[in-house]
C-alpha cells in the first residue's frame, strides 16, 4: 500500500516541478525583458505598410470552413495511408470499417457542396 501512495507522490512532485518551472520562466521574463512602450511600437503592424482604418475587422466564415474541410480530409489521408500499408493483414472487417469511414466523409463533402460552401465567390 505504501508504494501505491509513493507513485502518487512522484506524480505530485513532477506536477509541482512543472508548474514551478513555468512560474520561474514567467517571472524571469517579466524581470529581465525591457519594457519601453512607444506609440510606434503600439501601432498595428500590417506587412510593413502603414495601418489604414481600424484594427478590428470581421473575417468571413468561409475561410474557416475551408480550413475545417481541409483538416477533415487531411485526417482522412492520415488514416488511409497506414491502413493501405497493412491492408492485407487486416481482413474484411477493416475493409468494411474503412468504407464506412470514407462514406461518412463523402456525405460531409456532399453536404458542403450542396450548401455551396465550396464556391469561392
Amino acid at each position: 500500500m505504501e508504494s501505491y501512495f509513493q507513485s502518487y507522490g512522484v506524480l505530485l512532485g513532477l506536477l509541482v516541478a512543472g508548474v514551478g518551472l513555468v512560474a520561474v520562466a514567467f517571472v524571469a521574463a517579466r524581470v529581465i525583458a525591457p519594457h519601453r512602450p512607444s506609440p510606434s511600437k503600439l501601432t498595428t503592424y500590417e506587412c510593413g505598410m502603414d495601418p489604414v482604418g481600424e484594427g478590428w475587422s470581421q473575417t468571413q466564415i468561409r475561410y474557416y470552413i475551408y480550413a475545417f474541410l481541409f483538416v477533415i480530409f487531411d485526417v482522412e489521408s492520415v488514416f488511409l495511408f497506414p491502413w493501405a500499408t497493412a491492408f492485407v493483414r487486416l481482413g474484411m472487417q477493416a475493409v468494411v470499417e474503412m468504407v464506412v469511414f470514407v462514406v461518412i466523409l463523402a456525405v460531409g463533402l456532399l453536404y458542403a457542396y450542396r450548401k455551396k460552401v465550396l464556391q469561392w465567390a
